[in-house]
């Protein structure tokens, strides 16, 4: 998702840990349990509940937090209702990817060659054979490009191949969303910075002069195959037609201003990496001929690879900065399956076996609207996780921040002390729909797993689908929610650690 529109875990800790901590309880820190169905012991007192009320969310909340070592439901409500859990998913989808592909797994993008190679020319043909790696940016490639020159390659005398069929290829994740936000890319077997386009637009004279470019820190290379016109209208703001293996886009003039540049979303990626690539080899001095994508790759040797980071290294990243496209190729690639849809089925049977939870996966990122699970459900989840050796590292790759210590020591102090209580978890924002889910760990050793839902589905679901990005009301409706689980976070570090 957009970064303005993510939750940072720190920012809602900070802004609602420490006045929390200092408050005087309303009631006992240590709430009388009650019994409940399967015989686990729960509490819910006026003080969860009342924290609830002031939040004023419309819709539904549910919540549930367990002791980590013995399962026990500590406090919980509306725990069972099946809920979307958006970005949350991507905890279950890290899991999956952890077991089914392991934590050696890289993504790898190669440059290979039918034919042979007799001073610097090549006699056959080029391939670009994407690997489905979702990190792979222009300054790779550049780097890429660059070693493909120094092994001396100068001339191709036959084709110029993409071979994008490492994943099932599709033009967007969800199909619910504005045609224009960049969290909603296409995916390939070849991607390239989440499959986005840089639009850059400045005033000239009575109108525009606009480009298409692939951004990176070292290269700008030109894009031709997405453009952008500009129009008279008020809404929508970004428009999108289809074209063959073109992105074609008009925008409303007056919500440019003088001059910006917006990440626009990709739905032709293998056309997109190909013509990039062809930019960049020929400032190398390697000119070839317009990309052919093909899905089935062709005998050949390999000349150079690009590798990414390790799955760890990438699933840490998905979780901080959550994103889609990196969740949906993690999944797709550890399932196997030929289609999005067949492989959230796939996780949604393993989640269901590995954790005994009766949750339904729609797409592996939560973008979608068909995934649903419990807050209960979810907790679950973290429970068995950490349980599992495989999957335990889940822990270590989720975001952490401190809360304040119960000796009421400030943050620093308390951490620098070694006593500050700790909190691990993966947030998940959509339009009405705020959720939190983790670990919360003290110092002493003790434990809890949680799961904070909140969501108005009728109120998403009425939003035009154009003015899904910021609809009016979301902002604030996401900023009481933040705040009601900062809440419900600093009471339950105060009562059960």
């Amino acid at each position: 998702m957009m970064v303005a529109r993510r939750w940072v875990l720190g920012g809602l800790l900070a802004g609602a840990a420490l006045p929390l901590w200092a408050e005087a309880p309303a009631v006992s820190l240590r709430p009388k349990p009650r019994t409940i169905k399967g015989s686990e012991a729960k509490v819910a007192d006026a003080g969860a509940g009342a924290l609830v009320a002031a939040a004023k969310l419309t819709g539904v909340v549910g919540y549930c937090v367990a002791d980590l070592a013995t399962g026990r439901v500590l406090e919980a409500s509306g725990e069972a209702t099946a809920m979307p859990p958006a970005s949350v998913t991507k905890a279950v989808t890290t899991a999956f990817a952890l077991e089914k592909l392991g934590v050696d797994h890289r993504f790898v993008t190669r440059v290979m060659r039918t034919g042979t190679v007799t001073n610097g020319r090549l006699d056959g043909d080029l391939i670009l054979a994407g690997g489905g790696d979702p990190t792979f940016d222009t300054d790779k490639m550049g780097d890429l490009v660059a070693a493909l020159a120094a092994s001396g390659l100068r001339e191709v005398t036959g084709r110029f191949i993409a071979y994008a069929g490492a994943l099932p290829e599709r033009a967007e994740i969800a199909t619910d969303q504005p045609d224009f936000v960049g969290y909603n890319p296409a995916i390939s077997g070849l991607m390239l910075n989440f499959n986005r386009v840089n639009f850059v637009w400045k005033a000239v004279n009575d109108g525009y002069a606009l480009s298409m470019n692939a951004e990176g820190a070292r290269f700008v290379p030109p894009v031709s195959m997405a453009s952008v016109q500009v129009v008279d209208r008020d809404v929508p703001v970004f428009a999108y037609v289809a074209g063959t293996a073109q992105d074609r886009w008009t925008v409303a003039r007056g919500a440019l201003g003088r001059e910006g540049s917006r990440w626009l979303p990709v739905r032709h990626p293998a056309t997109y990496v190909a013509e990039v690539f062809q930019t960049m080899a020929a400032a190398q001095g390697i000119k070839l001929t317009k990309a052919e994508v093909v899905y089935d790759l062709p005998a050949g040797a390999e000349i150079v690879r690009h590798e990414s980071e390790a799955l760890p290294d990438l699933l840490r990243k998905m979780l901080r900065f959550s994103t889609n496209i990196t969740a949906e190729a993690v999944g797709l690639a550890a399932s196997g399956a030929g289609s999005l849809e067949g492989s959230a089925a796939v996780m949604t049977s393993w989640a269901r076996r590995r954790f005994g939870v009766d949750a339904v996966f729609g797409d592996h990122s939560g973008l979608g609207p068909k995934t649903r699970i419990s807050p209960a459900a979810m907790v679950q989840v973290m429970i068995k996780a950490r349980q599992d050796k495989r999957l335990a590292q889940l822990h270590d790759l989720l975001k952490t921040v401190d809360l304040p210590s119960t000796d009421g020591k400030p943050v620093a102090k308390a951490a620098k002390a070694g006593t500050a209580t700790r909190v691990a978890a993966k947030s998940g924002t959509m339009n009405f729909v705020s959720n939190l889910s983790g670990y919360v760990d003290a110092p002493g050793g003790r434990s809890l797993a949680f799961a904070i839902f909140t969501a108005d589905v009728p109120r998403r679901e009425a939003v035009p689908q154009w003015n899904r990005e910021q609809p009016e009301g979301d902002k604030a409706w996401v900023r009481r929610a933040h705040r009601l689980q900062g809440q419900l976070l600093n009471r339950w570090g105060k009562s059960f650690l």
